[in-house]
């Protein structure tokens, strides 16, 4: 007969594919790569580096904080919206009359002067901020 059913000899091919696994594993890199950059809130800028910053504690559950960017050009954004003065000032007062005592985490590029970073704390705390943390990117010791 010039067909078989595949119990002839006992052998299992017991050999393991894997073609679809490495189909798998690209796909799920290309999906975590395009979703990452997403994951940033606020303004990309490059955050001033410190030694040890002070960890702020986390008490219950509590909301996101607003993210204020400063970027080089010394243009404000809340979130990824961008704003000046006074518009800002109103829309942080909208924020904190829809939720109130909503934290506020200021990015400030490093290039910027302690002035810059001062006027856009100056405008949360006119806005009602109770408190602005202040973003920085940690330098681990080798």
């Amino acid at each position: 007969m010039g067909m078989s059913a595949g119990g002839g000899s006992g052998n299992v091919k017991a050999d393991i594919n894997v073609t679809p696994l490495v189909d798998v594993v690209l796909v799920l890199l290309i999906i975590f790569m395009v979703v990452t950059p997403m994951l940033q809130r606020g303004k990309d800028v490059h955050l001033p580096k410190a030694q040890q910053p002070k960890k702020e504690e986390q008490k219950g559950v509590k909301e996101d904080p607003l993210i204020l960017s400063v970027t080089p050009d010394k243009k404000m954004y809340l979130d990824k919206d961008g704003f000046d003065a006074d518009s800002l000032e109103k829309e942080l007062k909208h924020q904190f009359e829809l939720s109130p005592g909503r934290k506020i985490l200021l990015k400030g590029d490093e290039t910027l002067s302690f002035v810059d970073v001062r006027t856009a704390m100056n405008i949360a705390r006119k806005a009602g901020a109770k408190g602005v943390a202040l973003g920085v990117e940690e330098v681990k010791d080798k």
